[in-house]
């Protein structure tokens, strides 16, 4: 027998504005609890990578500096690793010494020194995340003077 008529239920569909009000608030504590740790591993890893292209720069002005009998003049910089200085300083180049000149996290230029200016013959530096000296937290200033306090 067939029913007619309009006794037939109607389904409820979609959320209350008290779930969806539930699901905003439990999103927004994950959010608050998990924000701050997955920003210390993002200025982590920029440290750390700072440190292993110091580093990588540092080994190339080495094979720079035992072709040579000296490291790149601050008027050639960096560049002099990758390519020829021109003028006759640099007749023993047998570069280059590194792919291309790396750039820091913060899609800038390393900055280099010679002489350097913390104690060492020549020094490669990240200005951080400000790009002007000083700072601190990811505008710390890192280079081959403080790069080993990395971890």
């Amino acid at each position: 027998m067939r029913r007619t008529g309009s006794t037939h239920k109607t389904r409820q569909r979609g959320f209350t504005l008290i779930e969806m009000m539930v699901v905003v608030v439990v999103i927004g504590l994950l959010a608050a609890m998990i924000g701050p740790r997955l920003f210390n591993q993002v200025e982590k890893a920029q440290r750390i990578r700072i440190k292993q292209d110091v580093r990588a720069i540092e080994s190339a002005l080495k094979f720079f500096r035992l072709d040579n009998y000296r490291y790149p003049s601050q008027s050639e910089g960096l560049e002099a690793l990758v390519s020829s200085p021109s003028g006759s300083g640099a007749q023993r180049w047998n570069g280059p010494y590194l792919e291309v000149v790396p750039e820091d996290p913060f899609q800038r230029s390393y900055g280099y020194a010679n002489p350097g200016t913390h104690g060492k013959d020549v020094e490669v530096f990240s200005l951080g995340g400000d790009g002007v000296n000083g700072g601190e937290g990811i505008d710390k200033d890192w280079g081959s003077w403080n790069v080993n306090e990395i971890q």
